[in-house]
């Protein structure tokens, strides 16, 4: 079953990326960075953020690495979270998250 969007990383993908990629993210984000992601079977949406968020940063630093990210989620998420950078502190990604909505 897929684990959809919570508030915050639809504003994100939003204010991230224009379409069609922002549809494309979003699609990525339910279908593939969700319930399937090992340890992540019985997150809320809210659970999953800093996951998505990690995605989402390396989607946006290289748009070529689309399908990277996602990969990286499903292989080995802590990867991806040392890579986004908030692999060391577990609010990393809310920082990220306010410093990109303060530019909105």
């Amino acid at each position: 079953m897929s684990i959809l969007l919570s508030k915050r990383t639809n504003t994100l993908v939003k204010a991230l990326f224009d379409e069609p990629l922002s549809s494309r993210v979003e699609n990525a984000l339910i279908e593939s960075v969700g319930s399937n992601i090992p340890f992540c079977e019985n997150e809320t949406p809210e659970g999953m953020e800093r996951i998505r968020f990690a995605v989402m940063k390396l989607i946006k630093e290289n748009e070529e690495d689309f399908s990277y990210a996602i990969e990286l989620a499903y292989t080995d998420w802590r990867d991806l979270l040392m890579d986004a950078g908030f692999g060391h502190k577990s609010d990393a990604h809310m920082n990220w998250y306010h410093s990109v909505k303060g530019v909105l």
